[in-house]
């Protein structure tokens, strides 16, 4: 009932704003990717605004009740330092990917890019099971692609955490915009994550595709180059980016932003794309780009990444929250997930 209402509400935005499969299984439950990653490592700040789906192309709070728990109270874990602007490694911390639910185009099957398409009652539904599923799992801050079915996604994922936090997004595309949405309250700003949408975390940009059916362009165009448009690593479609290119601005992004928050003990969640994510997973896991073109996400299936080290540990998407055992991945987790509980018992 809840997200039918919730899917009437978010089908009348105005906006301004591809599958998991397999069975890689970490021990704690089934995550989909159809490669096994060859390691783990990383090497290595929040960004202007833009208004195109990359740099080389110019094209743009929804609530829900639960069953869970309010716990209002912040919660510090111990193994974390949130010194601002630090760039210490922090002992733990959680990174969630998540792939945006279906979209009205996934679901026609048409070549979506950067085309701002919202999700269905479906992509609502996948959203919020999203939620469920990471409602145990510490989240600080935010960061979305600018389109309005990774936001979507994003927002109705938190309203299933236990923490009752409400995300905000932040508006700093203008002087202007970053003064009228400022938040006056310093006890409201506790209870609020911070939602920081880049263009440079948008699906891959594809050109004179987007919009027409798949399958009829394939009849068109024919079946062998669609899909060396859609699967090779470096070819793009006409007026399009191939994903190298979508890599390119995605994983500067990551590095240059995301890192840096993780460095400083924050956890951080991702709502974005297929492509995005695919190139982000690529760095994370050192993939090649024989490897990464294998690599198939499906929509609304959370991703658990741990950063400790220095290095990125893959657990898998977090089975539903009510399994015993699920958030003991690590201690860290562990303790955290206890301690919502004592604060709602």
């Amino acid at each position: 009932m809840a997200a039918t209402s919730l899917h009437h509400a978010i089908g009348s935005f105005h906006s301004h704003r591809s599958n998991i499969s397999s069975g890689f299984q970490n021990g704690i439950g089934s995550f989909s990717v159809t490669i096994v990653p060859k390691g783990f490592g990383i090497d290595s700040r929040l960004i202007g605004r833009g208004s195109s789906c990359s740099g080389r192309w110019t094209s743009g709070v929804v609530h829900a009740s639960s069953s869970q728990s309010s716990v209002s109270d912040p919660i510090q874990l111990p193994s974390n330092s949130n010194t601002s602007g630090s760039r210490k490694k922090s002992n733990e911390t959680a990174l969630i990917l998540i792939r945006h639910g279906e979209s009205l185009w996934n679901e026609k099957n048409l070549f979506t890019g950067c085309v701002d398409v919202p999700l269905t009652q479906k992509g609502v539904d996948e959203a919020i099971e999203a939620g469920k599923r990471i409602s145990n799992i510490p989240v600080d801050v935010i960061f979305t692609s600018a389109l309005i079915r990774a936001q979507m996604t994003a927002m109705l994922a938190m309203t299933q955490h236990r923490r009752k936090k409400v995300p905000i997004i932040k508006h700093e595309e203008s002087k202007q915009a970053t003064e009228w949405s400022q938040v006056y309250s310093e006890e409201t700003e506790k209870q609020s994550i911070p939602v920081v949408p880049a263009w440079q975390l948008n699906e891959r940009m594809y050109g004179e595709l987007q919009g027409l059916n798949k399958q009829e362009t394939a009849d068109k165009f024919g079946k062998e180059k669609v899909h060396e448009w859609r699967r090779s690593y470096d070819i793009p479609p006409p007026n399009g980016e191939s994903l190298e290119m979508c890599a390119e601005r995605a994983v500067a992004y990551f590095k240059e932003q995301i890192e840096p928050q993780l460095l400083s003990g924050k956890h951080v969640m991702i709502a974005a794309h297929g492509n995005s994510l695919r190139s982000i997973i690529m760095y994370l896991d050192k993939l090649t780009s024989q490897e990464v073109i294998s690599l198939e996400l499906s929509t609304g299936i959370p991703m658990l990444y741990i950063f400790k080290e220095g290095k990125f540990i893959r657990r898998g998407s977090p089975p539903a929250p009510s399994e015993p055992g699920v958030y003991a991945y690590t201690r860290t987790l562990a303790n955290y997930r206890q301690k919502l509980d004592e604060m709602v018992n």
